[in-house]
């Protein structure tokens, strides 16, 4: 007969914890399990995760070259076929494409990085596309569609 207070958990599914530093009896005495000397079998020892036990560390012995141009500007890349995609997808009617509607159907992210429309793939509508940037290609494929372009 099973009363409440006579319940236990089924054998082998609960396992002790195990403690450290109580004595050589316990099989975890003397080192605690921190193995045989050096700088992590101290108490309180840390490093950082590059630290080489005091040889010089990789990105000290590896040399810099280059640089980082703060002037550069990155854009959003925006493709023709994405958009021919929303087009055909319903998603897009034929009008003006603004960067804030690129937003809202999840084109671009929200940040603040420009958009520059580029000439991969083939656009069949015509569009007013409003964006900071347009390469080459994707200027000829929008005006030989019937659309037109404007730098914002």
């Amino acid at each position: 007969m099973d009363i409440l207070s006579n319940l236990k958990y089924a054998k082998g599914s609960r396992r002790k914890r195990k403690r450290v530093a109580r004595g050589a009896g316990s099989g975890r005495g003397k080192t605690a399990t921190r193995g045989s000397n050096g700088q992590m079998s101290r108490s309180g020892a840390k490093h950082k995760a590059w630290f080489e036990g005091g040889q010089m560390p990789l990105q000290r012995r590896v040399p810099k070259f280059g640089f980082t141009n703060i002037f550069k500007v990155y854009y959003q890349p925006v493709n023709l076929d994405s958009i021919q995609k929303l087009i055909d997808d319903k998603k897009l009617e034929e009008g003006v494409l603004t960067i804030e509607t690129m937003k809202s159907i999840g084109l671009v992210s929200n940040n603040k990085q420009p958009v520059k429309v580029l000439g991969n793939g083939e656009i069949k509508g015509k569009l007013q596309i409003e964006v900071n940037a347009f390469s080459q290609s994707a200027k000829e494929k929008i005006e030989a569609a019937g659309g037109t372009i404007k730098k914002v």
